[in-house]
């Protein structure tokens, strides 16, 4: 299961933003998280909420903000959105589409004290 050791290093990262920040707490940690990413967020939280336990994000809320497959179409310049890996134009069908959003996750903030 990938996902504790993406855990290992959102902690490490929090770490290391807080002491950046002379903070003492982290008290809530937002994460976007792509649908392709290949993360499993129930798990990522489980994890999250096993390995926080005496960290410096110990207590910490952890909020998950999923975020659709964006893609472009190359060929109508179409930009769109969609929840599932459908990787064609919503609008002429074509199969040349660029991957814009999606595929990543991405520590958006903390908020620290």
């Amino acid at each position: 299961m990938h996902e504790y050791s993406v855990v290992q290093a959102l902690l490490n990262q929090c770490e290391e933003i807080a002491a950046q920040n002379d903070a003492n707490k982290v008290t809530k940690v937002i994460t976007k998280i792509g649908v392709m990413s290949g993360i499993e967020t129930h798990l990522l939280q489980t994890a999250f909420d096993t390995f926080k336990e005496g960290t410096i994000c110990d207590g910490a809320e952890f909020v998950i903000n999923p975020q659709k497959l964006k893609l472009e179409c190359k060929d109508c310049g179409n930009v769109f959105e969609v929840d599932e890996v459908r990787y064609f134009c919503v609008k002429c069908e074509s199969l040349r589409v660029k991957v814009l959003d999606g595929e990543d996750m991405y520590l958006m903030s903390l908020e620290m004290n």
